[in-house]
C-alpha cells in the first residue's frame, strides 16, 4: 500500500474517495457508493468523516 493522500488528478470533489481508492487497491466508483449509502444510512456521520478527512490529507 501507498501512502494515504488525496487524489487531485481523479478527484470529483476534493479527491478523498479516489485517494481511498488508490490506498486500498479498489475502484473510487465503489468507495463513492459507499460514502453515498453511508451517508444516507448513517445519518451524515459519513459526510462529516469525508469532510475531515478532506482537510487533514494532503
Amino acid at each position: 500500500m501507498t501512502k494515504l493522500t488525496l487524489d487531485r488528478a481523479n478527484k470529483k470533489i476534493w479527491g478523498v474517495c479516489a485517494g481511498l481508492a488508490n490506498w486500498t487497491g479498489m475502484d473510487a466508483t465503489v468507495i463513492r457508493v459507499i460514502f453515498v449509502l453511508a451517508t444516507l444510512f448513517g445519518f451524515g456521520s459519513a459526510l462529516l468523516i469525508y469532510v475531515a478527512l478532506g482537510l487533514i490529507l494532503d
